[in-house]
């Protein structure tokens, strides 16, 4: 038979032991099935789809700088380009001399500049997409 001291020296460290010991086990229950019957492993899938931007280092077949395009549609939306990243940008995609640049009222930056020798007007919108009309 245990002494009364005994209790009362180790019976709270028990109390405690036992109170914090038994939720280790209760979380580490396992419910259900991990995934549904028909899923697919990221490797079957081929993953997520990555987002790219535009690629501006190489001039497209028709003359003007990947990424730029007769007619392409800028979207519109919260712009955080500075004006000096966007000058960079446009002269990264082979404009030459950014002028007049400034953001309106849809977050796109417009202005001029030149390429090929001719003078073009130039559209930068919050994605990083250039064009040129």
């Amino acid at each position: 038979m245990r002494s009364p001291t005994f209790a009362r020296t180790f019976g709270p460290a028990l109390l405690l032991a036992m109170t914090f010991g038994s939720g280790a086990i209760a979380q580490t229950t396992t419910t259900g099935t991990p995934a549904a019957p028909d899923a697919k492993s990221s490797q079957q899938s081929g993953g997520q789809e990555s987002v790219t931007r535009p690629n501006t280092d190489k001039a497209s077949p028709q003359g003007m700088p990947a990424g730029a395009h007769t007619n392409a549609k800028l979207e519109p939306g919260a712009n955080s380009f500075t004006e000096g990243e966007v000058r960079s940008r446009l002269e990264k995609a082979g404009f030459t001399n950014p002028q007049n640049l400034k953001k309106d009222n849809e977050g796109i930056w417009r202005g001029t500049a030149t390429h090929g020798g001719k003078p073009v007007s130039v559209g930068f919108d919050f994605k990083g997409s250039v064009a040129a009309q």
